[in-house]
């Protein structure tokens, strides 16, 4: 698939059809999550694949963005103590999340390209999330993705570069 085509046609997928992701194809989106770009390389990033729909149904409990009944959820984590020591409060604060949104956006492109719908999450209470998936102190989930294999096609919202582009400086009018 070229790269412009998974762009423009990666869409948010809430509906999903009752069928597993196989385990290996979940490790295809990992293995593309690692390969994104990490500030000062520290690669703190840390991720939990969740297949086992009861432990899905918990997430979901604390998850009011997790919509659907998703084949996967994965979790994308960050372990905030090794961000602070390689980057100190500018890592663990501003370049983790960084780091952690990055990752993810390969992984939605890489599940695109294989035909898998995927959602990311934000709004979900990273304790309960944390302790759903036995987390140690330290490691703090930054996202989550449902991910399996759609049963709808969104339509692709309008974008517009008109007020939101410049070169060299800004000349919006707000």
């Amino acid at each position: 698939m070229d790269l412009q085509d998974a762009i423009r046609g990666r869409r948010s997928i809430r509906a999903f059809r009752n069928e597993e992701v196989p385990r290996d194809l979940l490790a295809q989106l990992i293995e593309a999550a690692i390969w994104a770009p990490s500030a000062s390389n520290a690669q703190t990033w840390r991720f939990v694949i969740v297949t086992e729909p009861k432990r899905i149904r918990s997430i979901k409990t604390v998850s009011p963005g997790l919509l659907g009944d998703p084949a996967a959820v994965i979790a994308v984590c960050q372990d905030l103590a090794a961000a602070r020591e390689r980057g100190g409060t500018l890592g663990e604060t501003f370049l983790a999340p960084v780091d952690a949104a990055m990752a993810t956006e390969n992984l939605l492109l890489a599940a695109y390209a294989e035909g898998l719908g995927t959602c990311v999450i934000a709004s979900f209470h990273r304790g309960a999330v944390g302790r759903v998936l036995g987390l140690p102190e330290g490691i703090e989930p930054m996202l989550l993705v449902s991910v399996g294999w759609p049963a709808e096609a969104p339509p692709a919202p309008s974008r517009s570069r008109e007020g939101r582009v410049f070169f060299e400086v800004y000349n919006g009018s707000g």
